[in-house]
This record gives structure tokens, C-alpha cells and sequence, in this order.
């Protein structure tokens, strides 16, 4: 493949990575629950203040990279260390994000505000993953281990999101518990609550929408050719 090629696809790809960052930042500037697999990282922010969510969310993913080598063992493709560099960019992304928010104003009370904000998480997220997906340069590593964990017990890979996002809520919701008293957070920053169900339930369905968009957009950009 051509260099040109190369640059195209990773730039579409990064896009992608900066639209679904932002995404994040507008979920939990909603305060009313943010998106399943941001959920670890910032229940775990909350208690360590002093880590930001975009390290605790690189660190994770690393691990779910982990994950995958011990599922996948030989089978384990050279390429899918591309993960690794997508985690660093995606984690200080989203940092940069809820950084200039935070610079903004405080998470939102009002709940009007609060739901319109989860919806624009739900579509700023589905547009981004889709950007992400048709660069076919980055892959975030919670994408890649719901597909390697769909492989590994032959379920189908939406059942095995589900799954996956589930399991990273109920943790969020066991660390809270223990950490603050509470499921949804820290009694200040809501991490679980409505919201998570909206972006949970909706991105998917919102995708359906905007995908023929992001299709006609950037379809034509990306080299066809591998």
C-alpha cells in the first residue's frame, strides 16, 4: 500500500478517535452517566484523583490487550499491537477533552440539560465509531476483545457487547460501592445512572441513522486497495 494511503486511512481513522474522545468528555460533563466502557476509567479517577481518565483509560486497555493474547495465544496477529499506540492516543484525547469542558463550566444539573447532553454523547459517538471503523487504521482495544471474546465462545458479537459492557458497569458499580458507598458514583459525579442506559441502548440504533451519512462523506476518501 501507498504511503498516501497509509496517511488517509490513519487520518480518517484518527478522526475518528478525536470525534468518539469528545464524545466521552460530553458524556460526563452530562452528569447523568456516561458510556460502559468509560465507566471503569472514571469511577477509578474519582478515587484517584491524581491519575487522569485518560491514563486510567490507556491502562486498561492495555490490560484488555493482555486479555486477548491469553485467549488468543498464537493466534495472536502482529498487527493487533496497533492497539497499543490507539489507547495512548485515545486516553490523552480524551483528557484534552474533559479538560476544555471542565474549563467551560461544572457538569450540568439541570436534567433537561442533562439528557440533551447524554443524546449528543449517543450521536457524537456513533458518528466517531463509525469514522474509526471505515479508516480501517486504529481499533480501539475494547472493540477488538468483544470481537476476540466473540471469536473464543463462538457467540455472536453483538450478544457478546452485552456481555462485555455489562461486566465493565457491574466492576464500575462493585468499585463505587466499595470506594464511596454508592453504585452510581461518588455522590458528586454521576459515572452510572440513566444516561449509561441511554448510550448503551442508543448508540447502536443512532448508528443506523448516520452511517449511510459518514458513508457518503468519507467512503470515497478511503483508498480501496489494501
Amino acid at each position: 500500500m501507498k504511503i498516501k494511503d497509509i496517511l488517509v486511512r490513519y487520518g480518517i481513522s484518527t478522526l475518528g478517535l478525536v470525534i468518539i474522545a469528545f464524545g466521552v468528555a460530553v458524556s460526563i460533563k452530562s452528569n447523568l452517566g456516561i458510556s460502559p466502557p468509560s465507566c471503569p476509567p472514571t469511577i477509578l479517577n474519582l478515587r484517584w484523583t491524581g491519575i487522569s481518565v485518560g491514563t486510567f483509560t490507556w491502562i486498561m486497555h492495555l490490560l484488555f490487550i493482555l486479555l486477548q493474547v491469553a485467549l488468543l495465544r498464537k493466534d495472536f496477529k502482529l498487527s493487533y499491537l496497533m492497539q497499543i499506540p490507539a489507547a495512548f492516543v485515545f486516553g490523552y484525547l480524551c483528557d484534552a477533552f474533559i479538560w476544555m469542558l471542565d474549563a467551560i463550566g461544572a457538569p450540568a444539573t439541570d436534567y433537561g440539560i442533562q439528557i440533551l447532553l447524554s443524546l449528543a454523547a449517543v450521536v457524537i459517538a456513533a458518528v466517531g465509531i463509525k469514522i474509526e471503523v471505515l479508516g480501517r487504521g486504529w481499533i480501539l482495544a475494547g472493540d477488538m476483545t468483544t470481537a476476540v471474546l466473540s471469536t473464543v465462545t463462538r457467540k455472536p458479537f453483538s450478544t457478546m457487547k452485552v456481555i462485555f459492557d455489562v461486566v465493565l458497569v457491574a466492576i464500575t458499580a462493585a468499585f463505587a460501592w466499595f470506594a464511596f458507598g454508592l453504585l452510581t458514583g461518588n455522590g458528586f459525579t454521576n459515572v452510572i445512572r440513566e444516561g449509561t442506559l441511554i448510550q448503551a441502548l442508543l448508540t447502536g440504533l443512532c448508528m443506523k441513522v448516520t452511517d449511510p451519512w459518514m458513508d457518503r462523506l468519507f467512503g470515497p476518501l478511503v483508498p480501496k486497495h489494501e
